[in-house]
């Protein structure tokens, strides 16, 4: 039976050859394929500005002026100014609210801190940060407005904040949109 099976396979490989007699080789390619191993594993160490600001690291240094009654808004560098855009006209959904009516600027920091962690951890995308128009401040001017606004842009996990809509409190209250967590 072994003496069968060797002379069929010669018979299939005679028609083979046959078949193949006019094949001509193709060209060899102009690509070189890698086949590189995937890098190992390598836990990244966090760079000073990736670390999340605590409320020690807040600076009150305003970067950031601007007048009584003027709309502002925020967009990290490298985030699309369409996030911006998406963001003023309520793409994303407010998720949380935080009303610091009332509150010193040492106590408004310390709840805005606290309520930005929080919000990370419930891994919440829009969230909404009440400071008043400082309709009852010294002189009405609007304290927390710039400070809010200036600490909000010293946090890694903020990608954009804009004035809200009227309806959601107009100058008295900023739209953050926060990281996507993975």
């Amino acid at each position: 039976m072994a003496q069968k099976d060797s002379a069929q396979d010669e018979d299939e490989m005679a028609v083979f050859h046959a078949a193949m007699r006019d094949v001509a080789p193709l060209p060899a390619p102009d690509k070189v394929i890698h086949r590189a191993s995937p890098a190992p594993a390598i836990p990244r160490k966090k760079n000073y500005q990736e670390q999340t600001a605590t409320e020690d690291s807040l600076s009150d240094h305003i970067s950031l002026e601007i007048e009584a009654g003027d709309e502002w808004s925020y967009v990290r560098s490298g985030v699309p100014r369409q996030t911006l855009r998406r963001l003023r006209r309520g793409y994303w959904g407010i998720q949380e609210d935080l009303d610091l009516h009332g509150l010193t600027r040492d106590e408004a920091r310390q709840e805005l801190v606290a309520f930005l962690d929080i919000c990370a951890q419930k891994k919440y995308r829009c969230i909404r940060v009440i400071h008043g128009k400082g309709l009852s401040s010294k002189n009405r001017e609007p304290v927390l407005k710039t400070r809010i606004g200036n600490w909000l842009m010293q946090r890694n996990e903020v990608l954009a904040f804009c004035q809200t809509r009227p309806e959601d409190g107009g100058g008295g209250a900023l739209l953050i949109l926060l990281k996507a967590s993975a």
